[in-house]
């Protein structure tokens, strides 16, 4: 048993932040099911441009379909729903075995839907009836704007996960907005017990936004340690919501809890742990979503404890001590979700002008 596999017994769930063709076709996935009890993935656009554009796999489906299909976005689509149907079949045997729980495959909505509630529940309903798998979650953005699609997605049955959070205000209102779904589905008379979501909480974007600030203020005390401690908080958030009387209602009805899941958990500073954002939050009921880089990392020198709701004293103090430097956490987060947004849009850009050259070449 390594690492990665003694996670489970600490009540974590590791998926995969990575999605091509060649694990599928190698059995690399299968592999990492059956070895690193890996119990998930995830997908972006950046992760399919890199597949698209880094081998051959996608040639002869950019020809075909490019035949019928003029608009990128839609050939993009038709072979992203082909690759999630295939992982989501691979990770089947996870699902049955967890009861729904794991075995999860993420499709995301366009990152320009991000300020579109509307676009997002058309998007999302669309990409989940074309999908037609239980063990598929559609990413929606935890925008303001997309706090009332999450809420529609829930209420008609769409498995959500909600990405691109980095505030604590934020992710209160995710919970809201999942419960207000639940509800809203129960007084339809329709069932909830097999509905499943995460809220995907961004790291290491938050250090490194923050920590040059902190350089500058002459805080090194504080380098590194506020996204560990804005997760370890957001921890605290998630066990007042399923202690509260609105949730355990819903749960008495076969509500699943909506798992907090740690996103954006490479290391992008050379100078921290490979296993920086892993190691300190360890705990029941939560993902910790992985490149293929943290994995091998995590499993050649992971140390496995519960270790989330340790120390949540210093994470309340490191927040303070931020906010007594001067430090407004609140807008650093506000600036995270707007970059993220940007940075999701270049990516897409990027994806759509892989698919074109490959027309270009093929005409």
């Amino acid at each position: 048993m390594n690492s990665l596999n003694r996670l489970q017994e600490h009540g974590q769930s590791i998926w995969l932040d990575l999605l091509d063709r060649d694990m599928m076709n190698t059995g690399k996935l299968q592999s990492r099911i059956s070895n690193d009890d890996l119990r998930g993935l995830t997908s972006n656009p950046s992760i399919f441009e890199k597949a698209i554009s880094g081998s051959t796999d996608y040639d002869a489906d950019i020809a075909n379909l490019s035949k019928t299909e003029d608009d990128n976005a839609a050939i993009f689509f038709a072979m992203a729903i082909k690759d999630i149907q295939r992982a989501a079949d691979i990770f089947k045997p996870v699902y049955d075995k967890t009861n729904g729980k794991d075995g999860f495959v993420s499709l995301e909505v366009s990152p320009y839907l991000a300020r579109d509630t509307e676009g997002t529940i058309t998007q999302a309903r669309e990409l989940w009836e074309k999908v037609n798998r239980k063990n598929v979650m559609i990413k929606t953005p935890g925008t303001r704007e997309g706090l009332p699609a999450i809420r529609k997605c829930i209420a008609e049955g769409i498995n959500i996960n909600i990405t691109l959070l980095f505030g604590l205000p934020r992710y209160r209102e995710v919970t809201e907005a999942f419960m207000g779904g639940l509800e809203e589905r129960l007084k339809g008379n329709k069932p909830i017990d097999e509905i499943a979501s995460v809220a995907s909480f961004f790291l290491s974007r938050i250090d490194v936004m923050v920590d040059p600030m902190l350089k500058q203020k002459n805080a090194p005390e504080l380098k590194g340690k506020i996204a560990i401690a804005s997760a370890k908080m957001a921890y605290q958030i998630y066990l007042e919501t399923i202690s509260d009387e609105r949730f355990k209602k819903l749960e008495a009805k076969g509500a699943q809890r909506q798992r907090l899941l740690w996103a954006s958990t490479g290391t992008k500073d050379p100078a921290y742990s490979d296993v920086k954002y892993v190691e300190p939050l360890i705990g029941k009921e939560t993902v910790n979503t992985l490149p293929v880089e943290t994995i091998e990392a995590f499993r050649d020198h992971g140390k496995v404890a519960d270790t989330l709701t340790k120390d949540t004293e210093s994470a309340i103090r490191a927040l303070e001590g931020l906010k007594e430097i001067g430090i407004d956490i609140h807008q650093i987060t506000q600036k995270l979700e707007e970059e993220g947004i940007e940075k999701f849009n270049q990516a897409y850009d990027k994806l759509l002008k892989s698919i074109d050259d490959q027309k270009q070449q093929k005409s």
